[in-house]
């Protein structure tokens, strides 16, 4: 590791947030991101809050999603659609520990969790053949090897979480085809049907499912958080005419429909269609969804009532930190900083000019 040493990064981990007139006292947060590097590679970056680069460890292709290990100092970078890689690497010396490959016949759709107890790694998959979604679970064992698969309910699974259960998943099921042969166009835009989906880990069995009324079919359920009382926030994407004004984030809870709600005509509007990512802040009472289209970050409560919005050119990744409405952002022009939606104060995280990156679309806050 370069800048912070093992013990400097330990205490980086377990620190809080104060406020911006004891900043210079604070200790800093760490969070996780694939980047893109301005020689055109692409990265896994573990960085602070104080705007050092920690760990840059090269990747072999673009990557989506960090996950962190629930008890060891890993993160699983998953390769955006159609990739065919997870790069499982120790964060406190950037080391790659294991490259994690599909099976034939299938690729990766840019995310992967871990278990609740830390050994099996799931990810959501497409079967090429069928263009069918499959969750594939591995054991960290044996080697990362497969030792179960089954249905994601749909086409296309995006993001998925664990509900506080620890056992049942739930899944973004875009509702998109694609093949690798054909790049990343969408083959079936006017029949797409994506849905919320509640699976059983243990065994693969659907416990619920949602869809959205069909004259919303080409809204692609994509990405979602999952608060401690177990409350979806969902944000949507939309593969319809431009013109059209529709609702871009849901809300869910389990035994209810699904909520739609929209911003503010105006707020709509200005989000371009296109949301891409959701979090729940650390009381799970607000959630945070970026339009990195519409350079725009909105807040919501958990009821589904929208709160505020916020600027961030080409602003995507979000993270939650420890203090109640606070939250990490970052963009794809390089730029992070953290928001306290309560108190409306900003934190701009400035990073030296020898290390321009462009944070990809998602952020991990490691605790």
């Amino acid at each position: 590791m370069t800048g912070i040493n093992r013990r400097q990064f330990s205490l980086l981990l377990g620190c809080g947030l104060l406020s911006p007139q004891l900043l210079a006292g604070q200790k800093s947060l760490v969070f996780a991101s694939a980047t893109k590097l301005a020689n055109d590679h692409y990265a896994l970056a573990v960085a602070s809050t104080d705007g050092q680069i920690a760990v840059e460890h090269r990747l072999p292709a673009r990557a989506h999603h960090v996950e962190q290990h629930p008890h060891k100092p890993l993160l699983a970078v998953v390769g955006r659609r159609p990739e065919q890689f997870i790069d499982v690497v120790d964060y406190q010396t950037g080391n790659l520990l294991r490259r994690v490959l599909s099976v034939d016949g299938f690729h990766f759709y840019g995310h992967a969790i871990f278990s609740a107890d830390g050994r099996y790694l799931i990810s959501s998959e497409n079967q090429i053949s069928s263009g069918d979604g499959q969750i594939v679970i591995r054991d960290s064992e044996k080697n990362y090897s497969v030792v179960s698969s089954f249905s994601s309910g749909g086409i296309g699974p995006h993001e998925l979480k664990l509900m506080p259960d620890g056992k049942t998943l739930v899944v973004a099921n875009g509702g998109i085809l694609t093949h690798p042969d054909q790049g990343r166009n969408k083959l079936n835009i006017e029949t797409m049907q994506p849905s919320l989906a509640y699976v059983d880990i243990t065994n693969g069995r659907i416990l619920e499912q949602h869809f959205l009324p069909d004259e919303l079919h080409k809204l692609s359920i994509r990405h979602l958080d999952i608060s401690n009382a177990g409350r979806v926030v969902i944000a949507l994407q939309y593969q319809g005419e431009r013109h059209d004004d529709v609702p871009l984030v849901a809300f869910h809870s389990r035994g209810n429909n699904l909520q739609l709600v929209k911003a503010p005509t105006h707020i709509n509007q200005r989000m371009k269609q296109y949301c891409g990512s959701a979090r729940f802040d650390a009381s799970g009472n607000y959630a945070a969804i970026s339009s990195p289209r519409g350079d725009l970050i909105t807040f919501w409560n958990s009821e589904g009532n929208y709160i505020s919005s916020i600027k961030s050119r080409d602003g995507c990744g979000i993270a939650a930190v420890s203090e109640k409405g606070t939250f990490l952002i970052s963009s794809g022009t390089g730029r992070c900083m953290r928001y306290n939606l309560i108190t409306g104060e900003k934190q701009k995280i400035n990073f030296p000019d020898s290390s321009p990156i462009s944070w990809d679309n998602h952020l991990t806050n490691i605790t």
